[in-house]
């Protein structure tokens, strides 16, 4: 049996992402992978057994890695406006930092019928927990939380993927967007 490598794991994953970025969904192989990750097809095999349980699983590893971002820049000793701001400068610096990443799961749940069942809380599910810790701590309002899901993080969005305005520019409109969701949303 082969020993596992995270470093080749993660050289796979991150040719799993280049592909896509590049050519899309369509045509992508497992031997395509490999040439890209510099490994032979085997050993894709050693880490995914297929292509498409590959594409859910680094869905949902970085879908976490997005909700443990956030979680790390919030705490039960911030008020509701510092966590609003927290949570919405934190995606915003997410979106910024990781945009390949970002754009990965964006495009992987828009085509993939598996990221939009939160069976347990998998992938963009644990925004939804976010939500739900909010609301139960009374810190926002009661609405739905694919409501607050797209009052809060969309229009983050659209401020970090414009990429005609400067970044003083994003950074003015940040703080509007963060003053209209807190009047908007806490309690």
């Amino acid at each position: 049996m082969r020993q596992k490598d995270d470093e080749k794991k993660q050289r796979i994953e991150s040719a799993v992402i280049e592909l896509i970025l590049d050519k899309g969904f369509n045509g992508l192989s497992m031997s395509k992978i490999a040439k890209e990750a510099g490994v032979c097809p085997a050993t894709v095999y050693t880490y995914f057994d297929s292509k498409d349980s590959m594409l859910q699983e680094i869905y949902v590893e970085y879908s976490e890695d997005v909700y443990d971002y956030l979680l790390g820049h919030v705490n039960r000793g911030m008020t509701g406006e510092q966590i609003i701001s927290s949570l919405i400068r934190s995606y915003y610096n997410y979106l910024v930092e990781y945009r390949d990443v970002f754009s990965y799961v964006k495009q992987y749940s828009m085509i993939s019928s598996a990221a939009e069942a939160c069976g347990g809380a998998k992938g963009s599910c644990y925004i939804r927990e976010i939500i739900d810790d909010l609301k139960r701590d009374k810190v926002i309002r009661n609405y739905s939380n694919e409501t607050l899901e797209a009052v809060i993080f969309y229009p983050v969005q659209s401020i970090a993927e414009n990429r005609t305005r400067s970044e003083e520019a994003k950074e003015e409109e940040l703080n509007e967007f963060i003053e209209i969701i807190q009047n908007a949303i806490l309690l």
